[in-house]
């Protein structure tokens, strides 16, 4: 009998992934680029010059040339400012624009100006907070890229900043005006897809070793202390490429999971109705297979138990063949849907085909102009709350991983089996084992970590007894660049 009931679990399991990947490869396919950007209909937009907005762009290396693009095509707004750290790149894109902004290292000096209507926020991570909360002190409006804070306390302060002031603020996760997810949230309300069990989002992305600890400074061109701001000046720098790989250190960035991970997390809460940062979190993970000097995990998952429903993120930066960034499988009773930012599908329980789910797509930035002109907050389909709390959902994985240790693969087998959530989490070790064998890692010989449980306070936004957590929810910022506190906003 015992090996009978071996060889039933093992023909569950086998059908399970084999659904799994099947569904999840159908999502990669169907999925277009990260940014939501489709063509819209502006034959509303005001030419009078009375009635343009002026936008200053902070951070344009990379996505914010895309936001300083999308601000300047529009009729009904004009770029007054950009900022950046790094002179020669501020310059450089200052001079790209018929509006002749003004270049400025310095974003104080923005928030001083009381013609600027809208602060674009496009820095790197540890920046987003603090200038999105100076900036709607000062009486703009914000638009601030994913992930939305650094930690979870000054998320929260972006949000009693909108409040106060009576600001808009939309977060950078496009996914949220994909039609697609708006018609698979009306699907699910329906109930066609029955009592929803899992949620599981893939993040995977094949990067490249950064290399070696060194011993550098920062380039001649960036004003190191306005870069770092709020975050520790690291002197000399470990990483050799200073722009960019900062999304690999604690002190600036949090990995993949805030870096991409984000995005599949905060349109999967939007169309299951996920509320609040959940019962408990457990991730492991690690940095394997890449050999450099960098902190955050290249393998990371991180299992999220909300009640009758259980959250799994699974990251990979190594090497695979399996689905692309930006995939979501979300079970229920009555089959899956498997979808990416540009197309969902229903599957019966057994991977057939029900239906295909789509809808109109949204500019993400015409979206935040129309919420501006309105002052309505509800106009905007990625209001800084629900901003925050997918990034705090991503951050409570994070401060797991980070309070972990070193385990074997039994260890962490155990821990899970003895989690009361879904089975597809025993189900996902395996997988990340046969990865990483696939790319040379033997965690026998080089374990993983293994984060703690934690127990969350969702109403809170703290930890149940884990005082080294709660340390964990903010930082000890670098005066005078100080995110204020609750009674300070």
């Amino acid at each position: 009998m015992k090996t009978h009931g071996k060889s039933q679990m093992a023909k569950r399991l086998s059908r399970r992934l084999f659904l799994k990947e099947t569904l999840l490869t159908a999502a990669a396919a169907s999925a277009g680029p990260s940014r939501v950007l489709a063509a819209a209909d502006r034959a509303g937009q005001s030419k009078s010059p009375n009635e343009r907005l002026s936008v200053a762009v902070l951070g344009v290396r990379s996505r914010g040339g895309d936001h300083a693009k999308a601000f300047n095509s529009r009729d009904d707004c004009f770029l007054s400012y950009i900022c950046d750290a790094d002179s020669p790149i501020g310059e450089r894109v200052a001079g790209r624009f018929e509006s002749k902004p003004r270049f400025v290292q310095d974003m104080r000096r923005i928030f001083d100006d009381k013609s600027v209507d809208i602060v674009s926020i496009a820095t790197p991570n540890h920046w987003h907070s603090l200038a999105a909360i100076w900036a709607m002190q000062a009486g703009k409006d914000v638009y601030v890229e994913k992930p939305l804070s650094h930690n979870i306390s000054e998320g929260r302060r972006m949000v009693q900043a909108a409040r106060k002031y009576n600001r808009i603020c939309q977060g950078g996760t496009q996914y949220r005006s994909s039609g697609s997810n708006h018609a698979a949230a009306q699907y699910i309300r329906e109930g066609k897809l029955g009592q929803i069990k899992l949620a599981h989002v893939c993040t995977y992305r094949s990067r490249s070793s950064i290399g070696p600890a060194g011993q550098y400074g920062p380039p001649p061109s960036v004003d190191y202390n306005l870069w770092s701001g709020p975050a520790p000046m690291e002197l000399p720098i470990r990483r050799k490429s200073f722009h960019y790989d900062w999304h690999w250190f604690w002190d600036w960035g949090g990995g993949e999971l805030a870096n991409n991970s984000v995005h599949p997390v905060d349109a999967m809460r939007m169309v299951v109705d996920l509320k609040g940062l959940g019962r408990g979190v457990l991730s492991y993970g690690g940095r394997v297979g890449l050999d450099d000097c960098a902190e955050t995990p290249s393998v990371q998952v991180t299992i999220h138990d909300f009640g009758p429903m259980t959250v799994v993120q699974e990251v990979r930066n190594l090497k695979t063949t399996r689905p692309k960034r930006g995939s979501t499988l979300i079970v229920g009773t009555e089959g899956y849907l498997s979808g990416g930012s540009s197309g969902t599908s229903h599957y019966d329980p057994d991977g057939k085909l029900v239906q295909k789910l789509s809808g109109p797509n949204e500019d993400h930035f015409d979206n935040f102009i129309k919420a501006v002109r309105s002052r309505k907050r509800e106009d905007l389909n990625a209001e800084v709350e629900q901003g925050h709390i997918s990034t705090a959902v991503v951050n409570v994985a994070n401060i797991s991983q980070r309070l972990g240790e070193p385990a074997s693969p039994r260890q962490i087998q155990r821990a899970l089996e003895a989690l009361k959530v879904n089975e597809n989490v025993a189900e996902t070790f395996q997988e990340i084992r046969e990865h990483l064998a696939d790319n040379g890692v033997d965690i026998e010989k080089t374990p993983l970590t293994l984060g703690p449980w934690l127990t969350i306070d969702s109403d809170n936004e703290r930890f149940i007894d884990s005082p080294a957590a709660n340390t964990m929810l903010t930082r000890d910022y670098r005066k005078p660049f100080v995110v204020p506190a609750a009674n300070e906003i």
